[in-house]
């Protein structure tokens, strides 16, 4: 049977072993574990079953990982995405009223184009069509729009009527935990602790529970809670309404920008491009347009691939194997609910900030020096975390860039797919 394993996934040819796989498989798991505790966090707030979500997030992030492993072949990990999840709380749900059910409905949409595009190889094209400024602008934008939401959820920023926000009270106790969480996490990191962002919401709470901010949980094991409250709750026909056609592009924009864009950095450093393209890239491109798709029915947010993959690879993981193990270690933490359910939400804005803060390296591949690609970077950065809309931030970098650019006489540098998308984007503003 091992024989068989080491064969099917080429251990030889990769000159690696079940002991390397394994370690790289736990430590790529340590290293996103942490969205276990905030994705059903931020769902929460819509109004979604916490255990439930909780149960979506790991068995949709099983299944995605185990496609990616077993059909992709490669030591990608997937999961609800960050940023994904927030604007499908603070920017469909509560931002434009939107019910989750629709909302769902929105997300299980996305993964069938997703698939639909994969089949017909269409997504790398429209990938490829897209301008650089708005992939790296939509990356700081959205790495902003975490930060700001941590950092509310904190304390550390509050409301304002004066100036709409303002610094909130870092004497309070939550408060200064959050930043005591930041700081934290930031020096694992910079010690190059695995799994720095999971210790720091661990630490934080346990912390908050002695001082007495938050209660002990009554156990650390348990049967999972029932998925029912959001198990194939989704509202398809809600979201085929025309009012969602820009968010259904938004959900599909951004998880195409954050996929390609992850999967093109995790496969330089594995070494696995050849000739600057990836193999078997459509079966990577479908584990996550699975894990969508799967997700959505269960009751998450979009699924992507995570770059915190990069852990396990440098540890030597070169295999699916490596996301077989984080599959099952995912399907492990179910019965860890008590432990989950008593994460408070001070333990994990630190984590949000941090986040937020990795995603601004984006922000130098920007030609600053180049006013057309510039000021649409901008627009759709800043646009992003002040509207608390993804949909708001990419409309307004669609519709500045080819207006630039023709002002500046390059019309033709423009792709055709981009001055549809700037239309239906305009379309919007202008009819809804």
């Amino acid at each position: 049977m091992l024989n068989k394993i080491a064969q099917y996934f080429e251990f030889d040819k990769h000159k690696t072993d079940f002991k390397i796989e394994t370690l790289a498989g736990i430590t790529t798991f340590m290293t996103m574990a942490y969205i276990i505790f905030v994705n059903p966090q931020i769902l929460s707030v819509t109004g979604m079953d916490f255990g439930a979500v909780m149960v979506a997030t790991c068995i949709a992030s099983a299944i995605a990982t185990l496609v990616m492993g077993a059909y992709a072949k490669y030591p990608f990990a997937l999961a609800p995405g960050m940023g994904l999840n927030a604007y499908f709380t603070y920017g469909i749900c509560l931002g434009m009223g939107v019910d989750w059910r629709v909302a769902l409905g929105a997300v299980f949409i996305s993964g069938i184009l997703f698939i639909i595009l994969t089949l017909t190889k269409i997504r790398s094209m429209i990938f490829n069509g897209i301008p650089n400024t708005i992939k790296y602008g939509t990356a700081v934008g959205i790495g902003l729009f975490i930060a700001f939401i941590g950092l509310e959820s904190a304390g550390i920023v509050v409301s304002s009527e004066a100036t709409l926000v303002t610094l909130g009270n870092l004497m309070a106790p939550q408060t200064l935990l959050a930043l005591f969480g930041i700081f934290l996490i930031g020096i694992l990191m910079s010690r190059k602790i695995v799994g720095a962002l999971l210790w720091g919401i661990i630490l934080v709470s346990l912390i908050g529970m002695a001082m007495g901010l938050s209660p002990i949980p009554e156990g650390i094991i348990s049967m999972p809670p029932s998925i029912t409250p959001t198990f194939m709750q989704l509202d398809i026909m809600g979201a085929l309404n025309l009012g969602l056609l820009t968010i259904i592009l938004s959900l599909f924009m951004v998880d195409l920008f954050e996929t390609l864009g992850t999967l093109g950095a995790l496969s330089s450093q594995a070494g696995y491009l050849k000739d600057g393209k990836l193999p078997r890239a459509d079966n990577a491109l479908m584990s996550d347009s699975i894990g969508t798709t799967i997700g959505s029915l269960l009751g998450t947010s979009t699924v992507t691939t995570y770059i915190e993959s990069a852990a396990g690879i440098a540890l030597g993981g070169r295999t699916g194997f490596v996301s077989i193990i984080v599959a099952l270690l995912f399907l492990l933490a179910l019965f860890f609910y008590p432990l989950v359910k008593a994460i408070p939400a001070y333990a994990t804005a630190p984590a949000l900030v941090i986040v937020g803060t990795l995603m601004m390296s984006h922000v130098k591949e920007i030609d600053w020096e180049d006013v057309p690609e510039a000021i649409p970077a901008f627009m759709t950065l800043i646009s992003i975390p002040l509207t608390y809309s993804i949909s708001t931030g990419l409309a307004l970098g669609f519709i500045s860039y080819p207006i630039l650019k023709i002002a500046s006489g390059k019309a033709k540098e423009v792709h055709w797919i981009v001055y549809i998308l700037a239309i239906i984007f305009a379309l919007k503003f202008y009819l809804l």
